[in-house]
């Protein structure tokens, strides 16, 4: 695409805040860098869950018209889900908060995700369902398929953290 007779600029918009630069700036890292204040536990995500996400992923996780959440590792259905394919337990909270609920997304409170995150944790039988999920509990978890998962050291391949 030639792009060589296209104004600097369009006339509408606007530069970007500092303010609105770091409400946007949400990302997660493996590490938990980046997870904010707040905890949750399973009770509180699983009524969460039942208002906010069965109408997609079905009352258990397992039953859904969308992608099945709950699974182990030695599912022969070769569906992935948290249980059997992530390999980090901070990717549920990042993803959650970026995408969920499908029609609102960006809409949980940080109390709301870590409780979701606590709740599909716990149904996918990888934390006691007491257990209290928080920026230094969440990065802990080993999940049951990190182990799959390979860095790709290629030059100029993406750094895994």
């Amino acid at each position: 695409m030639d792009i060589s007779g296209w104004p600097k600029t369009f006339g509408f918009g606007r530069p970007a805040s500092s303010g609105e630069i770091i409400s946007k700036d949400i990302d997660v890292r493996s590490d938990g860098k980046g997870l904010p204040g707040g905890s949750g536990d399973a009770a509180t995500g699983r009524i969460i869950y039942l208002a906010k996400c069965a109408y997609c992923h079905g009352k258990t996780g397992i039953e859904g018209p969308y992608n099945r959440l709950v699974g182990t590792v030695s599912d022969t259905l070769k569906v992935k889900t948290i249980g059997n394919y992530w390999p980090y337990a901070t990717t549920i909270f990042d993803y959650i908060r970026r995408a969920m609920p499908l029609d609102t997304p960006g809409s949980l409170s940080s109390v709301e995700v870590y409780s979701l995150t606590a709740f599909l944790l716990a149904s996918n039988k990888i934390v006691d369902s007491n257990v209290v999920i928080n920026a230094q509990t969440l990065p802990e978890i080993i999940m049951p398929a990190k182990e799959f998962f390979v860095p790709d050291d290629r030059k100029g391949g993406p750094e895994i953290r």
